[in-house]
């Protein structure tokens, strides 16, 4: 566990605690004397909350692998009650309070375990959150409902309905889960003009987020980043490579699409695979961190 000492956007903080209760002042200075039996509270303890928190996604089902950038364990001791609190760094797409919380939770669990062979009263009296920065709750502070936002589906397979269009109701869905109200949704065959008319007319609009869904690869038919690109006022290339990371890490073909990403005044647009992982993929590696490019246009307009 080491401390990052640069600073990034993307930094996701949490601080959680528990409370260990004992039921003596003789346990207290066993632990502050290093006399319990079974070792070192203190340190045992940190090094099984250390543990707990780099394997919580092999722990809790719904948490995702990530790297831990910074942890630190700390103590206060209170009368009978040792408090436990617990820090964790990571500069990732998801926040980490289930990781602290994981940690904390053990840290008590092992003062528990090493403590009650000397006091059988002792009791775990809470675990819970004191902190959590840099998550997707951080942009509830930001208006999303002013962002307004376009999905447009450039497939002639989904158009004639030869396929089901799961790409782009999952990243309908995704905006929605992140607190997106006004959201459009078409679909397009694969027509240059037609694509180009509705990007004019989005525009035109002041749509704020314009997504292209399909039309990224290499086949004769895949042309939304020509179309997109001729669009722009700047590319991002860090956005699509950021996305392209992403997948690659997950899927060994997402170095195959040939997505672009920029701004037009005062919109952003953004080409997505038109499979649903690879839709699902960008989106995740992408929101909530790139509404932040809203904030920078807003000022310099």
């Amino acid at each position: 566990m080491v401390n990052i000492t640069h600073k990034s956007s993307t930094l996701r903080k949490a601080i959680a605690m528990a409370v260990v209760k004992v039921g003596d002042i003789s346990t207290i200075n066993a632990v502050l004397e290093n006399t319990v039996p079974k070792g070192n509270v203190m340190e045992m303890a940190k090094a099984a909350g250390f543990f707990a928190i780099k394997k919580t996604s092999e722990i809790i089902p719904d948490c995702h692998p990530l790297p831990i950038e910074y942890a630190h364990v700390s103590y206060q001791i209170e009368g009978l009650e040792i408090k436990i609190k617990v820090e964790v760094q990571t500069i990732y797409k998801t926040g980490v309070e289930v990781e602290a919380m994981h940690g904390a939770s053990v840290v008590a669990l092992t003062i528990y375990d090493m403590l009650k062979p000397i006091d059988k009263n002792i009791t775990i009296e809470k675990i819970s959150l004191l902190e959590k920065t840099g998550g997707k709750s951080d942009y509830k502070n930001q208006d999303l409902n002013s962002i307004s936002a376009s999905i447009i589906v450039y497939s002639d397979e989904v158009y004639n309905k030869i396929k089901d269009d799961n790409a782009g109701k999952a990243t309908f869905e995704y905006l929605q889960s992140l607190g997106l109200k006004t959201i459009q949704y078409q679909i397009l065959p694969n027509n240059k003009q037609e694509l180009e008319a509705i990007i004019k007319a989005q525009l035109l609009n002041q749509t704020k987020l314009i997504l292209i869904v399909g039309g990224t690869g290499v086949g004769t038919k895949d042309d939304a980043p020509e179309i997109v690109s001729s669009f722009l006022d700047k590319e991002l290339p860090g956005v699509m490579e950021s996305a392209r990371g992403y997948g690659q890490a997950r899927t060994p073909h997402a170095m195959l699409s040939r997505g672009v990403a920029g701004v037009s005044g005062g919109a952003l647009l953004i080409t997505l695979p038109g499979s649903t992982k690879g839709a699902k993929e960008t989106m995740q590696s992408l929101f909530p961190s790139l509404f932040h490019v809203f904030k920078t246009l807003e000022n310099n307009l």
